[in-house]
């Protein structure tokens, strides 16, 4: 299993953003090996955190050569003030289950 996540700053918000983000979401959501994401964010620095989530590498990365993620990839200094992408293998998950996830025990 991989991760990927999106760690930004943001801007000002507008019509557009919105509009490609929830196609983004939609088109990740569509994608054979699409497992779940997770959003977060830092009260402290106002950053924002987008985890996805992906069975293999190789469907990560068709979400990354989806036409509408090179669009908004584009556009990106409209909308955030820098940002950071981390790919990461997930080796294992665990937990004592108190807490709901979208992801079992790998």
């Amino acid at each position: 299993m991989y991760s990927a996540t999106f760690i930004f700053a943001k801007k000002q918000f507008d019509d557009e953003f919105h509009r490609l983000d929830q196609t983004i979401a939609e088109a990740a959501k569509s994608l054979p090996g699409y497992l779940g994401e997770e959003t977060w964010e830092n009260a402290g620095n106002g950053l924002v955190s987008n985890v996805y989530y992906w069975e293999s590498l190789e469907s990560l990365q068709a979400l990354i050569r989806h036409p509408v993620h090179q669009q908004a990839k584009a556009s990106q200094a409209d909308w955030l003030d820098g940002y950071k992408v981390v790919i990461s293998e997930v080796l294992r998950t665990y937990g004592d289950s108190k807490v709901d996830h979208l992801l079992a025990p790998v």
